[in-house]
């Protein structure tokens, strides 16, 4: 790929801070966004995902409209389900790429589950859609 087609960026640094996580998309999670969205003109999103501790997944078909999606965990471990390959658990190590507009589910995760999540673009829609 030419680097003439990619989007021009700014440098970004986000340093840890505890105070920085909020609830987000699902309640059972806490966000912390790392400033990738402002870096990259809306390009990329990147956040810290961790679980909130005593809440539990509440499983619900869904897609979302990205051109990619690509998870790494941190600690503990999640179980997604997949429409094309089944209930999948990543745990501290592994990653997944999300293929667009793929149906998936979560279905659980531990109290210390704890996710690197990057998506393009920054600002996608997320749909709740029938079973597979």
């Amino acid at each position: 790929m030419s680097t003439d087609t990619i989007p021009r960026t700014s440098v970004s640094h986000a340093a840890a801070d505890e105070s920085d996580f909020k609830l987000g998309l699902r309640p059972y999670f806490e966000y912390r966004d790392l400033g990738f969205k402002e870096a990259s003109n809306g390009g990329y999103v990147a956040h810290i995902i961790r679980a909130v501790p005593g809440k539990r997944a509440e499983p619900e078909w869904h897609t979302h409209d990205a051109a990619f999606q690509m998870v790494f965990v941190l600690r503990g471990w999640i179980d997604f389900e997949f429409e094309d390959i089944g209930v999948t658990r990543l745990t501290a190590g592994s990653s997944c790429l999300f293929p667009p507009g793929v149906r998936h589910q979560v279905l659980g995760n531990s109290d210390d589950f704890e996710q690197l999540e990057v998506v393009s673009p920054a600002d996608f829609a997320t749909h709740a859609v029938d079973k597979p």
